[in-house]
């Protein structure tokens, strides 16, 4: 597994060794012990979920407030999505700025997202598989939101007109927003 650092502190993109032949491929998804060697954590994750979305569907950007924030794993099982990660700790020298990263069932590409961001991803094939490995469980009471288009992120979605649930076209501006983080 290759790990490499992003320009956000603490989120890593994580490149499995692929091992493929006439019969398909085998690689190994996740391995606790290499990930901490690689990334300096020690995170436990304790819940997983999983979605399933049309082309042009939009989720995001999504948090949990502490004590229930969340580090995820993402991945996508089948098809591809382009993967945003907000930096949204109030004393990191990243507030506010996004990573975004295309994570797709040909390059088997992970994504680690600690606590203090905010995520979403854009879905750029019919019925994409995505995957969410959770360093805590889904608290309803905890969860909140940044709006995915929002001016002062300028997040470029590539897209105008994604398919977005009430709930996140509903969700606070950036410039309003007050970081738990």
């Amino acid at each position: 597994m290759e790990v490499k650092k992003t320009k956000i502190n603490g989120v890593f993109l994580l490149k499995p060794q692929i091992f493929e032949d006439n019969r398909g491929y085998f690689f190994e998804s996740f391995n606790a012990n290499k990930f901490n060697e690689a990334t300096d954590l020690n995170v436990q994750f304790v819940q997983d979920n999983q979605s399933l979305s049309s082309k042009n569907v939009l989720r995001g950007l999504h948090f949990q407030h502490p004590p229930f924030a969340q580090a995820k794993l993402v991945s996508v099982i089948k098809g591809e999505v382009l993967d945003v990660v907000v930096d949204i700790r109030k004393e990191s020298d990243t507030y506010g700025e996004y990573i975004a990263e295309n994570l797709n069932e040909e390059n088997h590409h992970q994504l680690f997202i600690p606590e203090g961001m905010a995520h979403g991803f854009l879905t750029l094939k019919d019925d994409t598989i995505f995957s969410y490995k959770c360093s805590n469980y889904y608290d309803q009471g905890s969860e909140d939101g940044i709006i995915w288009n929002d001016s002062n992120l300028k997040i470029d979605w590539k897209i105008k007109n994604p398919l977005v649930s009430e709930k996140d076209q509903l969700a606070q501006n950036f410039a309003s927003f007050v970081s738990p983080f």
